[in-house]
């Protein structure tokens, strides 16, 4: 059995440490810090909004928690600060977590508590939201949803059990902050790891503008919007009529210099794989693991070598389609959940998805190219086995990102986590909304207000068709829960975040079975920060 090891892996976790057990999930894990700062942590928050339905830190979020057990405690810490970053030979200014891009590893195995806290040294308010994680409701960090932001010179402590293995992402979840450095991967490995591989290689992929040429992502936005920036909603706080939130004033300041930059809106993209345009925004740069394809990353191992790729797409407006240069990858996981094994010679990967596959390692130097799927340019790392120093050209394209592309629909889950056969209690239906000329994204042509509730109840299996009446795609992620997309003959693989296609609908099923308020949006940043969300809450 495969036991991960430093140096099998492309980047090493911070200040992993202690050992204890968490005795009792309670209301609040508070405990003071050092001068003004405080680790707030979860202090029974309740957002605004109707009654009869169940707070983040309410009886239901903690009997939940106590269900998932508590095991060895890890800890962590990040600061969020204004950063200096080299990308492979561009150097930027942008926001960061520890000043580095992507942010440290925090790997930890399932079972385990997971205890991090953040440090703002922002200008702005922040959070973290664990991407993809089943965890308790108060520990999601959506901004005057599940906590109030972390205020800049604050710290907060995010604490809670991670019970599910697999690949999964920290971000921000406030404003175009994820569209910055704040951005790193989790790992929650199996503790009967059941895959056997020699060597393990982390693939974050990412679309990159903040800092170039005086763009950030504020100011694109602004572009892209008619009329200004006076419709913008921090991603999480604020609602409609309610004027601009703490984030989003908080963020004014970094967007007025931005929106002299060039102009960054992009004009005549197409894609067949996405059913029309690839996107709204022109990137200058495209990233494998925070570095620019004229100075790649690049990963060793020996000829014969089985090799386990954890693909992370931590880009904002990007899908990717990816492919490794003479060889093909067979598919285990999708959104950290196992899938039974599919052979693929690329993959195409929407915004917050993750794959995981194997590879076979062949002797000699090959790329692993990520092109940005319906727009110009491509990101690059590499995968060598000689003592060679060459590396292939920036452009290189390798035949594999034509071949067969398997996508996430024709996955089907292994036995193990297969949504057992029922049928549902409760059918939600939401229409998705909005054009690329209004740019006024959302649902059911309502804007994202946060005091809006659609009512779920727990036990339930509900099912929700997402319907998408625009000529966009969107990858739709669901807070705090893992789906299933409904076939028409088959139960889809476990995801938490899947891509539906221009005037198409997507038909997933999930079991209401972890209590609290969760959001559900788009994760094209610059489409849910216009207002493509919306909550799913659980009535008492």
């Amino acid at each position: 059995m495969y036991k991960p090891s430093r140096r099998t892996l492309l980047r090493t976790p911070i200040a992993a440490a202690g050992a204890g057990f968490l005795a009792a999930c309670t209301s609040s894990a508070s405990q003071p810090g050092s001068g003004p700062q405080h680790a707030t942590g979860a202090d029974k928050f309740v957002p605004a909004g109707p009654k009869g339905y169940v707070n983040p830190s309410d009886p239901e979020v903690l009997a939940a928690e106590r269900k998932r057990g508590a095991g060895r405690v890890r800890t962590f810490s990040f600061t969020s600060a204004e950063s200096k970053l080299d990308l492979g030979g561009l150097s930027v200014r942008t926001w960061a977590y520890n000043e580095e891009v992507p942010g440290p590893l925090v790997r930890v195995t399932a079972g385990e508590v997971l205890d991090l806290t953040l440090a703002n040294r922002l200008p702005a308010t922040t959070t973290l939201h664990s991407h993809g994680v089943r965890l308790r409701c108060d520990m999601d960090g959506v901004p005057d949803l599940t906590q109030e932001a972390i205020q800049p010179g604050s710290d907060f402590r995010y604490r809670f059990t991670v019970k599910h293995p697999g690949t999964y992402l920290l971000h921000s979840h406030v404003g175009m902050q994820p569209d910055r450095a704040l951005y790193a991967p989790l790992i929650v490995d199996d503790p009967r790891e059941p895959l056997s591989y020699d060597a393990e290689w982390l693939v974050i992929l990412d679309d990159w503008l903040d800092g170039v040429e005086g763009s950030t992502p504020e100011g694109v936005l602004s572009q892209l919007t008619p009329g200004g920036s006076a419709g913008h909603m921090a991603m999480g706080p604020g609602h409609p009529g309610s004027g601009p939130s703490r984030s989003a004033s908080a963020h004014a300041h970094s967007s007025k210099k931005s929106t002299g930059g060039p102009n960054r809106v992009l004009h005549d993209s197409h894609s067949r794989m996405l059913h029309g345009e690839g996107g709204s925004v022109a990137y200058p740069h495209y990233l494998v693991n925070g570095r620019l394809p004229g100075n790649p990353s690049v990963f060793r191992c020996r000829p014969g070598d089985r090799v386990r790729l954890r693909i992370i797409n931590a880009g904002s407006e990007t899908a990717f389609r990816v492919a490794l240069g003479g060889h093909e990858m067979t598919v285990t996981h999708t959104d950290g959940y196992p899938v039974k094994h599919k052979r693929t010679d690329a993959l195409l990967v929407g915004m917050a998805e993750r794959y995981d596959v194997l590879v076979t390692a062949r002797d000699g130097v090959f790329p692993l190219v990520a092109l940005a799927e319906g727009k110009k340019g491509q990101a690059l790392a590499v995968l060598r086995t000689d003592k060679g120093k060459g590396l292939p050209p920036t452009d290189v394209r390798p035949d594999e990102l034509d071949g067969n592309t398997v996508p996430a629909r024709r996955l089907l889950p292994h036995d193990s986590v297969a949504l057992p056969e029922r049928d549902p209690d409760r059918e939600l239906r939401i229409r998705i909304t909005g054009s690329m000329e209004k740019f006024d994204w959302g649902f059911d042509h309502k804007l994202y207000d946060a005091k809006e509730r659609h009512p779920v109840r727990a036990g339930e299996r509900v099912r929700l068709t997402l319907i998408n009446a625009t000529s966009m795609w969107h990858p739709m992620h669901l807070h705090g829960h893992t789906f299933s997309v409904v076939g028409l003959d088959s139960v889809g693989a476990r995801k938490d975040t899947a891509l539906v296609l221009p005037h198409r609908k997507l038909v997933i099923d999930f079991d209401a079975d972890n209590p609290g308020l969760w959001m559900l949006h788009c994760h094209n940043q610059y489409h849910s920060e216009s207002g493509m969300m919306t909550v799913l809450g659980y009535k008492k």
